[in-house]
């Protein structure tokens, strides 16, 4: 039986738009910093991309500064507030590309429901604040499904890596100060993302040299790969107002269903808050996650687990631990995220087999 992947969360197949966008960048010898016709000709794939994008995610096409990756972005984005001496904070929830620079210890946003338990302007005061559009491992969103914007006392760099290309990005009240996103979480290819900068400095660049970018990025630009997300860009805001991922989303409530009737102690982290239309945390209490993933995976599906590892020790997921779930319960969980080719049939085999493995689970545990 063919394997199934549902695991579009931690990266997408590549589009065949992107792909072929890809393919006809290869031809394309100029450098785009170069004066001549192949120079400018490579220079036009770029601008070409970068207004896509820009399209894509609600911002005018000079706001866009490519990178080689969303954790760049980050990178890129911290380091104007710690240029200027401010106070950066990312909450407990954020994906470790942001977290990994916070200055302060943040409480958690989220309760074990899903529903938001702070304001966010009561949680960091007089800097910079982390928050992510949509979460990676819950596909939970901000309470009024909209990207953060900056508020009074302190500014926002929020991490829409997510939620662009599954729904239409819209801000709320004043932009944030910056957003990060990634090509290959929306079809295109690895290795090369964006900073969305919404302040009215350019940021100064952490890679120096030929001042590419509009001096902002050094570095010869990734010009295949940026084609590949221009491309993806276009196709995604196409599915996204065709109503695709309103299809999708039906699908992964079946699933869900499904689920529910061989487990009534499952839960769906986040069910009843505005989550991501083709995410689904599946927690099942003293089940471990990464054995759920190993068994699934010998069975010919890729999913992936709540927890995380680093050096071969498995942690229990930090995400869960900061709504509030314990130990056990935050090492229980699995990530399953659909894709737009995903059938009705693909998750009710899926779940078929869940069901399976869940039965014998039961009983080597009586």
């Amino acid at each position: 039986m063919n394997r199934l992947y549902l695991d579009h969360n931690a990266t997408t197949p590549l589009r065949a738009q992107a792909r072929e966008a890809m393919v006809a960048a290869m031809d394309i010898a100029g450098n785009p910093s170069s004066v001549h016709a192949e120079g400018r000709a490579a220079k036009m794939l770029v601008e070409h991309a970068r207004t896509r994008v820009a399209e894509l995610v609600g911002c005018k096409p000079q706001q866009v500064i490519f990178t080689s990756s969303a954790t760049e972005a980050a990178a890129l984005a911290v380091a104007q507030k710690h240029h200027h001496g401010g106070v950066f904070g990312a909450l407990p929830t954020e994906h470790d590309c942001l977290e990994v620079w916070s200055d302060v210890a943040l409480p958690g946003l989220y309760g074990k429901n899903g529903k938001t338990v702070r304001n966010e302007g009561d949680i960091l005061h007089g800097g910079l604040l982390a928050i992510s559009a949509a979460n990676s491992e819950t596909g939970i969103l901000r309470s009024n499904a909209r990207v953060a914007g900056s508020g009074e006392g302190y500014s926002t760099v929020c991490d829409i890596t997510q939620l662009v290309g599954k729904m239409s990005v819209t801000y709320e009240g004043i932009a944030p100060s910056y957003a990060i996103l990634s090509a290959h979480k929306i079809g295109g290819p690895k290795g090369v993302g964006a900073l969305i900068n919404f302040t009215a400095d350019d940021p100064a660049p952490i890679l120096r040299g030929g001042g590419q970018e509009m001096n902002r990025r050094s570095g010869t630009e990734n010009v295949i790969g940026i084609a590949g997300f221009g491309a993806a860009a276009q196709a995604a805001r196409q599915d996204i107002s065709s109503g695709r991922w309103d299809e999708v989303a039906q699908i992964r409530d079946i699933l869900e269903d499904a689920i529910v009737d061989a487990s009534k102690h499952t839960i769906f982290v986040g069910k009843d808050v505005p989550r991501l239309p083709n995410t689904t945390c599946i927690l099942t209490p003293n089940w471990k996650g990464e054995t759920q993933v190993m068994q699934m995976d010998l069975a010919g599906f890729a999913v992936s687990a709540g927890s995380a590892c680093s050096s071969g020790k498995v942690r229990a997921s930090k995400v869960l631990l900061a709504m509030g779930f314990d130990e056990i319960e935050a090492a229980s969980a699995i990530r399953v995220s659909l894709g737009l080719e995903t059938t009705k049939e693909d998750v009710l085999r899926f779940a078929d087999v869940w069901a399976a493995k869940f039965e014998k689970h039961q009983k080597r545990a009586a």
